[in-house]
């Protein structure tokens, strides 16, 4: 290969051996010093210069954060300003307990655990023989007092018609006895009168005999009238009659209602409708006058809720409220504030607070506000009383 260099000799293209590693010069730590701390001065430059690229994308998104944040408060302050919800809530209605009136086995059962009923199905049936025999006893006493009612009147009918005539006949017959003694009196004061020989002792016995018997038929024609003097009384006295005994046949009359009522009562049917809940008696059960023996839902569902006093500020009846189930999250019921309740729970307790006594801390109370449901009930799916919600009223 041709040299390009002329003046060069061929020793100088020669390759040269490196020299040995004991006759290299060693770095010192000087000079590793030196290099380190020129690198690390060049990467902390780096850093601080990306670290002020950073800054203001920082800046930029800790604004908008704040910004949104902002917003969404706003947001969520207008649209939650006019509503006011609390989760001290449960769905309330009738609760209808069912006891018999009287006492008696069960003699049937017609219905079982939560089942549906109409106004007027039977529910229980008791035995009913010794109130049968009650209500025959009772009919019996009306038939004999209507029967001795009826002699009554007959009798004051009679009366009025009898009383005067009787009185009429007892006048006669003192006039006729009247005229006797007349009579008698006039022959006793002939016979007294003669001389003794033209009449006999016999004579004027009998003359004196007469008129002594004509005297007596008329004391006792005077008492007879006497007697059937008072005719007005003896009217009034049958009608008393009449009437006491009219007052035996209502007595009758009523004893005989209350037989049948209590035997009406062995036959317990539904006061309306509802579901049977509580059952606890059975086929053959004794039951006594007043037990409970189950319970009747009825249809009537709403929902008391216990708002606090100081959330009651723009609450007014008829305002639209949007309710919640905990049981069922995807049943919407849309509602209306019904009432609110005039006083506080604790005003209702056995033992209400007294703030004039003691050391008074002062608590804020809760109202029961009646929330009726209008709409979204769903008949597959049951309401039972007790359930926890969350309604929310929408404030005007």
């Amino acid at each position: 290969m041709p040299y390009d260099d002329p003046e060069a000799t061929p020793d100088d293209h020669a390759p040269r051996a490196e020299a040995p590693a004991r006759d290299r010069p060693r770095p010192t730590d000087h000079d590793d010093d030196a290099g380190e701390g020129q690198s690390a001065q060049g990467g902390s430059k780096q850093d601080e210069q990306k670290a002020k690229k950073r800054r203001p994308l920082l800046w930029l998104i800790f604004a908008l954060v704040v910004i949104a944040a902002a917003v969404g408060g706003v947001i969520w302050y207008l649209a939650t300003k006019n509503l006011q919800s609390t989760d001290d809530a449960y769905t309330d209605g009738n609760a209808v307990i069912i006891a018999p009136k009287i006492n008696g086995y069960v003699r049937e059962m017609a219905v079982n655990d939560n089942q549906f009923v109409h106004k007027g199905d039977l529910l229980i049936r008791l035995g009913a023989r010794d109130y049968m025999a009650a209500r025959d006893v009772a009919r019996a006493q009306v038939g004999a007092a209507q029967g001795q009612l009826g002699a009554a009147k007959v009798n004051a009918q009679l009366v009025r018609l009898t009383a005067p005539a009787k009185l009429l006949a007892a006048q006669a017959q003192k006039q006729s006895a009247q005229a006797t003694l007349t009579q008698r009196a006039a022959d006793y004061r002939r016979q007294i009168s003669v001389s003794k020989a033209a009449t006999t002792q016999q004579s004027i016995d009998l003359a004196t005999s007469g008129q002594r018997q004509a005297e007596a038929s008329v004391a006792e024609a005077g008492a007879i009238v006497a007697q059937a003097a008072p005719v007005d009384q003896l009217v009034a006295q049958a009608d008393a009659q009449v009437e006491q005994l009219q007052g035996q046949l209502d007595v009758a009359k009523a004893q005989l209602e209350s037989a049948e009522v209590n035997l009406s009562y062995a036959t317990i049917t539904a006061p309306q409708d509802g579901t049977v809940t509580k059952r606890n008696v059975n086929l053959g059960n004794y039951v006594s006058a007043g037990s409970q023996v189950m319970s009747l839902v009825t249809t009537d569902v709403w929902v008391t809720a216990n708002f606090k006093e100081t959330e009651l500020t723009r609450m007014r009846a008829g305002q639209d409220v949007d309710i919640a189930v905990d049981a069922y999250p995807s049943l919407k019921l849309k509602g209306k504030v019904d009432s609110v309740q005039l006083g506080s729970g604790s005003k209702f307790t056995a033992f209400p607070a007294e703030n004039a006594t003691g050391n008074y801390v002062k608590i804020v109370q809760r109202i029961p506000v009646k929330i009726t449901i209008e709409s979204g009930l769903d008949p597959n799916l049951p309401l039972p009383l007790g359930l926890s919600v969350e309604p929310t009223v929408k404030l005007k």
